[in-house]
């Protein structure tokens, strides 16, 4: 008794008109990306690679531009006022962040419990201070920190006492912790909020009839369905720390003893490249802090989402 075998067809080869609906799909496509595409590679990717050619060369008084290779960092890794303006934004980071977010979760929550009365005039209460830029946040706060012209040396006046500085060397730090926190706290609400918003209201309802009261709910319902949310706030708020520019440079000029040329990375490397003229430098400390902010808030990310 003998197996028939029936022959294996061979694949035809694509048809002319298909393989030109094919093409014209794909450029279409590239049609569509190709703007994002250029713009992404003019803005963000051309900086950065201009940034680590210059990094690789020094400018010498004598003998013009020349390559040093990884001079420029190991110079940047072992340099004292790079790492002490880190050392100071890492505390920054660590007091600042958890206050912002934490007064943030608290209105989102007492707004989205529909229990505070006129919720929908204090959202955009909260929210109204992102909406000023955050030069003109640091000169009205930097008026209201003076203690000749401003409110505090008002109040030192009007009452006869004597309060502390704000934009002393000891507390200037904390003063600058709260012009961010006022600018951002409406940001992340509205984050946090809109999480909120599309936490299905059965859950609510299913917790209520098991007997969970308001502060479990939000412990076992709430939170858990807005971790997203809370660390993609966290990953932005970390990367807005080591960032932190404008709010020290525009007080700078207030408080020239408390806030010096190193007082942030990102104002070191302002001060490097056109104070100093030492723009290889300076793109060498720009690309070490890239590097560090990028693996910490990966870190930030994957120790949000792993699961409990």
């Amino acid at each position: 008794m003998t197996l028939l075998q029936t022959p294996a067809k061979a694949v035809a080869p694509p048809r002319p008109r298909a393989s030109l609906r094919l093409r014209r799909e794909a450029l279409m496509g590239w049609g569509f990306a190709g703007p994002f595409v250029a713009v992404f590679g003019l803005v963000f990717l051309a900086p950065i690679g201009y940034a680590l050619y210059l990094s690789l060369f020094h400018d010498r008084l004598i003998g013009g531009n020349s390559f040093v290779g990884l001079a420029n960092y190991r110079q940047a890794l072992t340099d004292p006022q790079f790492w002490e303006g880190l050392a100071r934004v890492g505390l920054f980071l660590a007091v600042q962040v958890p206050v912002m977010l934490g007064i943030a979760l608290l209105v989102a929550l007492a707004i989205d419990s529909g229990r505070l009365y006129g919720r929908a005039f204090f959202r955009v209460a909260i929210f109204l201070p992102y909406a000023v830029p955050a030069v003109v946040a640091s000169l009205m706060w930097g008026f209201i920190y003076g203690t000749r012209f401003g409110l505090v040396g008002n109040i030192n006046d009007a009452l006869g006492v004597t309060l502390p500085d704000p934009l002393s060397p000891s507390l200037v730090l904390a003063s600058i912790g709260n012009i961010v926190t006022w600018e951002f706290v409406g940001y992340n609400m509205l984050i946090f909020y809109s999480a909120l918003k599309v936490v299905p209201r059965s859950l609510y309802e299913a917790a209520s009839i098991d007997g969970a009261g308001e502060w479990r709910i939000i412990t076992a319902v709430k939170l858990p369905a807005i971790r997203g949310a809370l660390v993609i706030a966290t990953i932005f708020s970390v990367i807005g720390s080591f960032q932190l520019f404008n709010e020290p440079s525009i007080l700078q000029k207030l408080a020239p003893n408390a806030i010096t040329s190193d007082f942030t990375p990102n104002l070191y490397t302002y001060s490097l490249s056109f104070a100093g003229q030492q723009h290889n430098y300076a793109a060498t400390v720009a690309i070490v802090m890239g590097v560090i902010t990028a693996i910490i808030a990966y870190t930030v990310q994957l120790r949000g989402m792993r699961k409990a």
